[in-house]
């Protein structure tokens, strides 16, 4: 798919009354390093809402001081450390571990980054690597979280009382290919495959690992006509129109 496909299709979305509606998250946020910046001036310049999953133990203040009004700062784990076992996939919080310990460190990361971030802090946990364990997520609206994101279709749209679930459905990132841009074909099309779920099309990108094909291909995005960029605060109040 190119981009003159992909627009087309969101003309015709459009026309059939079912306008294109995008949002941004950008994880493994901690410091003021070079691609921060760029991903910061690229939102700046585009008018284009960033939800920043930040590191909460490795999260240096000065980080706070650079935001500007279209970012937004949601808790990316605590410290981003795999505690898995050996063989299995990468996550923060394995089912082997204690849930107190686990409960007690996501709520240490809440606090800090509540208080670095202030008024820029909302409530969600996006869990390092996309994978958090079930029984914790009942546990999160206790210590005031109210939502969570993770990569994929979601399961339900409210995992725990209280808490509501939405998840990005495009990372550009290769990961198993050298961490490099997985291509303005695959993304688009990863991104027309998204668009059949009644819910706004999530970006997931990660400025740390950007090659120049994937900050090109961003700056490309972010100049359609068409689509309309939401906050993570209408992400997360999102209601899929009725269908008479």
């Amino acid at each position: 798919m190119n981009w003159q496909e992909f627009e087309l299709e969101l003309v015709r979305r459009r026309d059939a009354g079912r306008p294109v509606q995008f949002w941004w998250r950008d994880d493994d946020a901690a410091a003021v390093r070079p691609e921060a910046k760029r991903l910061l001036e690229l939102a700046s310049s585009s008018r284009v809402p960033v939800s920043l999953a930040v590191v909460p133990a490795v999260a240096e203040p000065a980080l706070f001081r650079v935001l500007h009004d279209d970012v937004t700062v949601l808790q990316h784990g605590t410290d981003h450390r795999n505690r898995a076992a050996p063989g299995d996939k990468k996550t923060e919080y394995p089912g082997a571990e204690p849930l107190h310990a686990a409960l007690a460190r996501v709520s240490a990361g809440f606090g800090r980054l509540r208080e670095l971030a202030g008024g820029r802090f909302f409530p969600v946990l996006a869990p390092p690597w996309n994978r958090v364990r079930e029984d914790l997520l009942e546990k999160l609206p206790a210590i005031g979280i109210r939502g969570v994101s993770m990569y994929g279709p979601c399961a339900s749209a409210e995992p725990a009382p209280g808490l509501r679930q939405v998840n990005a459905h495009v990372d550009i990132v290769a990961w198993r290919q050298g961490n490099r841009f997985i291509g303005e074909g695959e993304a688009l099309r990863l991104a027309l495959k998204g668009l059949s779920v009644e819910a706004p099309l999530g970006w997931l990108t990660h400025h740390a690992v950007h090659d120049a094909g994937a900050w090109d291909f961003l700056e490309r995005l972010f100049t359609m006509r068409g689509p309309r960029w939401l906050s993570i605060a209408e992400v997360f109040s999102y209601t899929a129109p009725a269908h008479g």
